[in-house]
């Protein structure tokens, strides 16, 4: 939903100002990240049968929500001083919104342990570098497509990474190990 959010901002950005680099990020975010990635995502939850990732790194859910309002509180008094530099005050916004989704991403990274949900923390990163770039930045269209090469591969690894550990980083370890004690050992 984020990213098709995402492609439709770059959408009305791309009436507004007519810009074509505009229209192709919005293509390029619908088609791999609203089409393909939540395909593959689809496809790795089913065969993982989770329901919901209840499991957390350090932070519990309320101190992740709390933590998250910080940040983009933090973010906005941050980039208060630059206010003055945009063109306008929703641009402002976009960028405070776009470093604090990336922010946000790698707070979810940090504190979830499931693979899956690591996956979409690093899908809000990406997703807010693009909104933070649609804003305030004018990033070229070449690196634009590099993110979305990066991100593909991410998905295509984490596909491999999730099939072969279930649920969590640790249980791969538990299981990584057994094999590699079973492996030193006599029949």
């Amino acid at each position: 939903m984020q990213s098709l959010l995402l492609g439709l901002v770059a959408v009305v950005l791309y009436l507004e100002e007519k810009d074509m680099t505009l229209l192709g990020i919005a293509f390029l975010t619908l088609l791999s990240k609203v089409i393909i990635v939540d395909w593959v995502m689809k496809k790795i939850h089913t065969r993982m049968k989770i329901k919901r990732d209840v499991e957390f790194h350090y932070l519990s859910p309320v101190s992740s929500i709390l933590l998250g309002i910080f940040l983009v509180i933090m973010v906005y008094y941050a980039f208060s001083p630059l206010q003055t530099l945009t063109t306008s005050q929703l641009s402002f916004l976009g960028a405070v919104v776009g470093i604090s989704l990336t922010l946000m991403g790698m707070l979810v990274i940090f504190s979830r342990k499931k693979a899956i949900t690591k996956i979409i923390g690093y899908l809000t990163m990406e997703n807010g570098v693009v909104l933070f770039s649609l804003f305030l930045t004018e990033l070229p269209f070449m690196i634009e497509i590099l993110i979305l090469i990066d991100l593909v591969m991410l998905v295509l690894m984490a596909t491999i990474l999730a099939f072969g550990m279930d649920s969590t980083i640790e249980e791969f370890h538990q299981r990584l190990h057994r094999l590699t004690s079973l492996g030193g050992e006599e029949p």
